[in-house]
């Protein structure tokens, strides 16, 4: 086990109090589909654990290697930090510009071999080996060499990208802090720096119970998007936040910006159907306004926790699977947990100034609850 130092400890607990009173989407009054699991959020799924490293120092002109720092890492374990078993995984990429490394030995093995990290885009390959140094260490591998699964979007707005403020330890913090539970949003690890519809962005998370008794999870790293295109359960919120009384807007942001999903559930499924998951997550991207642009990474990648003991070296392995025909119910969480995960991120997200007083503003609560009143007026009694 890698040794925790006190002051992670003490983030990791505030990063959890954080979490449980932090304002959410339902809080603003925004109606949303389905039924969602205790906590609302990817851990729902029995055996999940979710971990943050944040990293936030300094002010002003940047110096690139001193800061200002608005940076870190976000991991996934889909059988928590004391398991090695692979899982059955499908990812999809609707628009390429962008990262998630081990997608080739996804697609052609079916396994998600490890943990899921999600980082920035300059510090893709120090996660990724800190990922391989962690599951050394703690015996995971399951073959003689490992390629994990680390996705990247870009925080250079805020952040002092180019200065590499992402270390291994950071990684191995996140990793061993990870836990099951409510989940920290908005500002939290690897969304730190990011942006959203032009608004601050980051990390968010829902999920979905289903009548059948399977859960659907999904966290998001956000970070893309104009203004005038956001969408709030279908009300053309963007268009009506003006830019004079909430700057800054941008003619042309620094880049179009790019968005991770991961999907978990506990439904028996194989890697050819956890692929049709991750497709419908580009659907619950599109409610929000999200039009994947030319300049966009967006990549998603599903998991199922059924089947443990799938993996195995030799022999048979005896699996379970749900009908393709019983899909629709999951398709519909997938793309309702993605929207809400998005607007999760968005609201969590607290307004931050980075480097060269660099200016992201937090989505503004009260006009959100306004419009959602004025557009889905209370039933009559």
């Amino acid at each position: 086990m890698v040794p925790l130092s006190t002051a992670c400890l003490f983030s990791f607990l505030a990063m959890n109090l954080a979490a449980q009173t932090k304002a959410r989407a339902r809080d603003l009054g925004i109606p949303f589909d389905g039924t969602p699991g205790r906590w609302n959020a990817i851990t729902d799924v029995a055996g999940v654990e979710v971990g943050h490293t944040t990293l936030i120092q300094g002010s002003g002109k940047l110096v690139v290697g001193q800061g200002p720092v608005r940076t870190g890492v976000t991991v996934i374990l889909p059988r928590g930090k004391d398991s090695g078993d692979p899982v059955f995984a499908g990812w999809f990429s609707l628009n390429g510009n962008g990262e998630m490394t081990g997608t080739t030995w996804v697609e052609e093995s079916g396994f998600l071999e490890g943990p899921v990290a999600i980082t920035n885009t300059h510090s893709v390959g120090v996660v990724r080996d800190a990922v391989i140094a962690w599951q050394l260490r703690r015996g995971f591998l399951h073959q003689a060499f490992a390629l994990p699964v680390v996705a990247e979007t870009y925080d250079g707005y805020l952040n002092d990208i180019n200065g590499f403020h992402v270390k291994p330890n950071h990684v191995f913090e996140a990793l061993e802090t990870a836990a099951s539970g409510p989940v920290a949003e908005g500002n939290v690890g690897g969304g730190t720096g990011m942006n959203c519809f032009e608004f601050k962005g980051g990390i968010g998370t829902a999920s979905r119970r289903l009548e059948t008794g399977y859960t659907v999870g999904v966290l998001v790293q956000a970070n893309f998007g104009r203004r005038h295109e956001l969408r709030i359960a279908g009300v053309p919120v963007g268009r009506y936040l003006d830019c004079e009384k909430w700057p800054p807007c941008w003619s042309r942001p620094p880049r179009e910006g790019s968005i991770i999903i991961v999907i978990a559930t506990d439904a028996p499924l194989l890697p050819h159907q956890l692929k049709r998951l991750a497709r419908r997550a580009s659907l619950g991207l599109a409610r929000t306004g999200g039009i994947s642009g030319n300049g966009s990474g967006d990549i998603f990648l599903a998991f199922s926790t059924a089947n443990p003991g799938a993996a195995k070296r030799s022999g048979e392995a005896r699996l379970v699977k749900l009908a393709n025909a019983e899909l629709n119910p999951i398709f519909e969480a997938v793309i309702d947990g993605t929207e809400e995960s998005i607007l999760n991120a968005m609201v969590a997200a607290d307004t931050m100034v980075g480097r060269d007083e660099n200016r992201s503003i937090a989505l503004p609560h009260e006009e959100v609850r306004r419009l959602m009143r004025e557009y889905r007026p209370a039933p009559a009694k």
